[in-house]
């Protein structure tokens, strides 16, 4: 083979290396961003245009540069306070809630977010008649485990492929260098017999073994992962409830059906006397409503169905939350508000839990039970007071 022609082979595997790696890093940055955005994002923001608690990310680095997404990350309303146009529109927009800051996030891990968010938008929808029948527990966004999975398979093809066709080349050029070529075979019956050779070396098959080996030993850690996380569970009601309908349109504050909220360690499942305040008087001829009519005659209770749940080893406590801590209802549930069927929006795992803690500021304002806590935080800190600050990361405040 002359000087040219190994330069062009060189050239050519130099690409597909340097292609390989590049897409290798995109996806290993979609995988980090997706840990992320579900254990710090999920709760307030969609992956998509639907709008939760804030806007959706969709497009979001097209939208702003990466400069102004890190500074917002970090400190929100510190962009606010600036003047910026786009952060004041935008808080005034989402009446004035404000978005957790997280100063501890590196430009880097921003921008692994923002990766998946592109990826999980460029992945195929799944079309309308495969949707999840109402009983069954919806799929959570596309996972590490599934998405990119797909992209390294089809990466490996297309690597496959390409390397069966710089034999052919090599090949070619090293007969043609020897006077060996048979210039009357067919080009696709000499990448063929190329592909045999490949399939019959013993290092490509060491290689595919590894490589599928790895590929499935990374499934199933992602799949370990997932035991127990039942984000966008909407299992079917023994009633069709509609709480975009009743905390929607009507504007029913959640504490007058689920008692508790305020004032209890559990929200309570509301009882059917309480559906009949309204229902007594409105929709009676309703099927729906007949349901109700049904379990006070039979003196039975409703068989709802709990959506979210807590393992028995994790204490957690209504009132503290948003009594004392004035969360919304929405910072964990999603937008209720805009369900049909309500379904777990947040992945409630430790880690979720956790990195609340650390990135929320204590509501220490007209409480004299922080006083003390707050002066002496202040002594050794510039920075406000947090949950974690408090004992929110101490093992017996969550577990007995």
């Amino acid at each position: 083979m002359n000087r040219k022609n190994f330069t062009l082979v060189k050239f050519l595997f130099s690409f597909l290396f340097l292609f390989a790696s590049a897409y290798a890093t995109l996806a290993q940055d979609a995988a980090e961003g997706e840990t992320l955005f579900k254990n710090n994002c999920a709760a307030c923001h969609s992956s998509s245009d639907e709008v939760l608690v804030g806007p959706g990310l969709k497009g979001i680095g097209e939208r702003r540069p990466i400069e102004w997404i890190v500074k917002w990350v970090h400190n929100p309303q510190a962009v606010i306070a600036s003047g910026d146009k786009y952060a004041n529109e935008l808080y005034n927009k989402f009446n004035k809630a404000a978005m957790t800051p997280y100063p501890n996030f590196t430009e880097g891990q921003i921008k692994s977010i923002i990766a998946y968010v592109d990826a999980s938008n460029a992945a195929p929808a799944a079309p309308a008649a495969g949707a999840a029948p109402a009983g069954a527990a919806a799929p959570a966004a596309a996972s590490s485990g599934g998405m990119m999975e797909v992209l390294l398979v089809g990466l490996l093809i297309i690597m496959v492929f390409v390397l069966i066709a710089l034999l052919s080349i090599v090949s070619t050029l090293s007969k043609l260098s020897g006077g060996e070529v048979d210039s009357e075979a067919p080009l696709m019956k000499r990448i063929a017999e190329n592909a045999k050779k490949l399939a019959a070396n013993s290092a490509v098959k060491t290689g595919i073994i590894i490589f599928a080996l790895l590929l499935g030993g990374k499934a199933t850690i992602d799949a370990a992962y997932g035991v127990g996380i039942h984000q966008g569970y909407a299992p079917e009601q023994p009633i069709k409830f509609s709480h975009k309908l009743h905390a929607g349109q009507y504007q029913i504050n959640c504490n007058y059906c689920h008692t508790g909220v305020y004032e209890g360690k559990g929200a309570n499942v509301p009882s059917a006397n309480i559906c009949m305040n309204c229902h007594n008087a409105i929709k009676r001829e309703s099927p729906e409503i007949q349901k109700i009519y049904q379990a006070l005659e039979n003196d039975e209770p409703i068989q709802w169905v709990r959506v979210h749940n807590l393992p028995d080893l994790a204490y957690f406590n209504h009132s503290q939350h948003t009594n004392v801590g004035n969360l919304e209802c929405k910072n964990c549930h999603g937008d209720i508000e805009k369900m049909e069927v309500v379904e777990q929006r947040s992945t409630l795992t430790m880690g979720w839990c956790i990195d609340c803690h650390r990135n929320t500021d204590v509501n220490s304002k007209g409480n004299a039970y922080y006083d003390k806590l707050v002066e002496v935080h202040n002594k050794d800190s510039k920075t406000p007071l947090k949950v974690q600050n408090i004992g929110g990361l101490e093992c017996s405040k969550c577990h007995y």
